[in-house]
């Protein structure tokens, strides 16, 4: 029988209807989608080693034997530490977990069992060990000698050997002796081997190995070359990678060149009321607020709309920013509007622009869905009028009732706190107005460059002179009486505070301090004290009241979740602790630390540790410590948590990439990136009969969507 691409592995030799489900199950459900389940690493058994000879930071294979299967809990928490201790006769290793791999994984293992053990080894404490190897059971019968092997994610317990017979067997009749086509395979649009969407121009400059080749290269490694694969280096590796980067970077090619057919009013009048404005502020904007402002205004004079990101640290000015392209908008005859994702932060602009702009004669109104019906009525006839030139508000400006004059200039602050949906309403409050997001939620360049490459970025990295450094430093339990001592000397001073919990209410399942109970506990520990407590929980015009009686100064001390992420600025508030700060990941507890340090006085952030702490946790807490550079964090960040988790998969838009790594292979992503826009530059609608394929491949698949 003839193999092909789409042919069903239950046809395979030794596959059946009963393996073929079970592979199905997995998403492997044709020949060709064996050949892209791809070695999630691979084993170099020619580096196999006994245990006495071991050294820290090398790649080993070696069989053992197992001694003990254990557990530890880790500290107080729920959570525990894993230890399979294996030896060979020379001498002992202990194979440290710190998670499951999954559900069952170490049930498997028993005393005495013949085991495989392959990983880094590391060093602790004089004695080396290996954290997270791969164990899998040893099989004299798959011992394939000494060789390079790849090693797969394991499908409903089927062995690697098995796997590695079925995928050479789709090698074999698919790559190295492909059957000839028939006429009937012709008519039905069968094609030959592995089929390829690359055209040849773009293999030829990106000096890229064929498909079926590299596919060839990756299940059956070069002998020679057990680091390259072992590092994802190999030029088969290369191809793959590039090719996953590609159909993303082609997506957001195609959507922004749409952007640019788009017909936008050209806002080129001079505007020498953003000049009068930085005349008169009592401070020099920075480098990079210049940089922003000069990105912005060249893009609002041209005649298609502006789809701009700005990335500004916390406390960079990207407010001031905004308002300032909002003034040129304005001063070119058209309305501009503002969204905040809550109601006290829409205020906090609002007021900052009544400042700036009413001396002006410039209109601004405030829409949020906290005002009587009566003032919305009037705010939603002066936006329909032209009455009110600049708009700032919360999602009740995105309602149906919200009609504008002639906006021009829409511009969404902290922009992942909405929803695509909701951006693309505001969007169309009017035919292709210009558009700029803004977060403090900084991004690494690389990650950037995938999630944001239909946006044009600015990155905002300089703080304004006079904003003090934060002084943050890791605190255990044994030192609280020290740091609640400290934070009452601070209240004393007259200046304020937080506390921040992980949680709202106690929890069965995870014995952490809890934002409720221990709002009460401190009530009684500072009886002088006056707090508010401040979670998600609460309704929105309740957490409106708390904020601003804290950013009134009617509290000292605010008890709060991470709600208070992002937040008012309150310049009094110079001094926040952190608990359980190894439940947080970096970006999160830098954009907590920001809220402190935006005053006059000197700051402070402690990050108390638990006794749940890992080695990753201990790291975030130096990360911390050492720098304020939100960027460097983010890039910290990235490294130790991977780009999914970094940003959430459902918010992140990214497809599953199943080789392809944003940190290691930020070389082939850039590559990729170009090769796409140019391939949008040549043929806009992937016209040409050599690039009919790659738009049959985008038409298939939905799942190349970014928000």
């Amino acid at each position: 029988m003839s193999l092909f691409y789409n042919t069903s592995v239950q046809y395979l030799k030794g596959v059946g209807p009963k393996l073929g489900q079970m592979l199905e199950r997995r998403g492997v459900a044709t020949a060709g989608d064996l050949l892209e389940h791809y070695p999630r690493s691979y084993e170099d058994r020619r580096s196999a080693r006994n245990i006495a000879g071991l050294r820290a930071d090398e790649l080993v294979s070696l069989v053992a034997t197992i001694m003990r299967v254990s557990s530890v809990p880790m500290g107080k928490s729920y959570r525990k530490i894993y230890e399979v201790v294996v030896s060979d006769g020379s001498g002992k290793l202990a194979c440290k977990y710190f998670r499951v791999p999954y559900k069952g994984y170490f049930e498997r293992f028993q005393p005495n069992m013949k085991v495989r053990v392959s990983g880094r080894v590391t060093e602790y404490r004089g004695k080396v060990q290996m954290q997270h190897p791969d164990i899998h059971f040893y099989d004299e019968a798959e011992e394939d000698g000494d060789k390079i092997l790849p090693i797969y994610s394991e499908i409903d317990g089927i062995k690697d050997g098995k796997i590695r017979s079925l995928i050479g067997q789709v090698i074999d009749k698919l790559i190295d002796n492909p059957a000839p086509l028939s006429d009937v395979d012709i008519k039905i649009g069968k094609s030959k081997g592995v089929p390829d969407a690359f055209p040849q121009w773009l293999i030829k400059k990106y000096d890229l190995m064929n498909r079926g080749e590299a596919l060839r290269s990756l299940h059956l490694p070069e002998q020679g070359e057990s680091l390259q694969y072992i590092d994802y280096k190999t030029k088969a590796h290369e191809r793959i990678i590039f090719e996953e980067f590609f159909w993303l970077e082609l997506h957001l090619a195609r959507k922004k060149k749409g952007i640019q057919r788009e017909k936008a009013i050209s806002l080129n009048k001079p505007s020498p009321l953003v000049n009068k404005i930085k005349s008169e502020l009592p401070f020099i904007l920075t480098g990079a607020q210049e940089r922003t402002l000069t990105d912005i205004f060249t893009d609002l004079k041209k005649s298609h709309p502006m789809h701009r990101l700005v990335q500004g640290d916390v406390g960079s000015g990207k407010t001031l920013v905004g308002l300032l392209a909002c003034v040129h908008a304005i001063e070119n005859g058209y309305q501009s509007a503002f969204m905040a994702p809550t109601e006290i932060l829409a205020e906090q602009h609002y007021k900052t622009a009544c400042k700036l702009l009413n001396p002006l004669g410039i209109k601004v109104s405030l829409l949020i869905g906290s005002l009587k019906e009566k003032h919305k009525k009037e705010i939603y006839e002066n936006l329909t009028s032209g009455e009110t030139h600049l708009c700032i508000g919360t999602h009740a400006l995105i309602q149906d009732r919200v009609e504008f004059k002639n906006l021009s200039l829409a511009i969404v602050d902290e922009q992942h706190r909405f929803g695509v949906d909701q951006r693309s309403k505001l969007k169309r409050k009017a035919i292709s107005p210009h558009f700029l997001v803004m977060t403090a939620t900084p991004i690494p360049r690389s990650l950037a460059m995938t999630v944001y490459g239909d946006l044009d970025v600015s990155i905002m990295d300089e703080k304004p002179a006079g904003r003090t450094p934060i002084v943050t430093r890791k605190a255990f339990e044994s030192k609280r009486d020290k740091v609640m001592g400290f934070l009452a000397d601070q209240i004393n001073k007259g200046r304020q505070g937080y506390i921040v919990y992980p949680l709202v209410e106690e929890s069965e399942k995870i014995e952490l301090k809890n934002a409720m109970d221990e709002f009460e506990k401190l009530k009684k520990m500072f009886p002088k004290f006056k707090f508010g407590l401040l979670h998600g929980r609460m309704k929105s015009d309740e957490k409106d009241a708390v904020m601003r009686e804290f950013r009134d100064g009617k509290t000292d001390i605010l008890v709060a979740t991470t709600v208070i992420e992002v937040g008012v600025d309150v310049p009094n508030a110079n001094i926040m602790i952190i608990e359980h700060s190894e439940r947080f990941g970096l970006s999160q507890l830098h954009q907590l630390r920001g809220r402190v340090g935006r005053g006059e006085h000197k700051s402070y952030c402690v990050l108390m540790l638990g006794y749940a702490m890992s080695d990753v946790s201990k790291l975030r807490a130096e990360i911390m410590e050492s720098t304020e550079d939100g960027f460097k964090i983010s890039e910290k960040d990235l490294e130790i948590r991977g780009p999914g988790e970094f940003l959430g998969r459902k918010q992140s838009g990214l497809p599953g990439f199943k080789i392809a790594n944003l940190i290691r292979d930020q070389k082939v992503l850039q590559a990729s990136k170009e090769a796409a826009f140019e391939l949008i530059d040549r043929d806009p609608e992937l016209k040409s009969d050599e690039h009919a394929e790659i738009l049959n491949i985008l038409q298939r698949n939905t799942e190349f969507t970014v928000g």
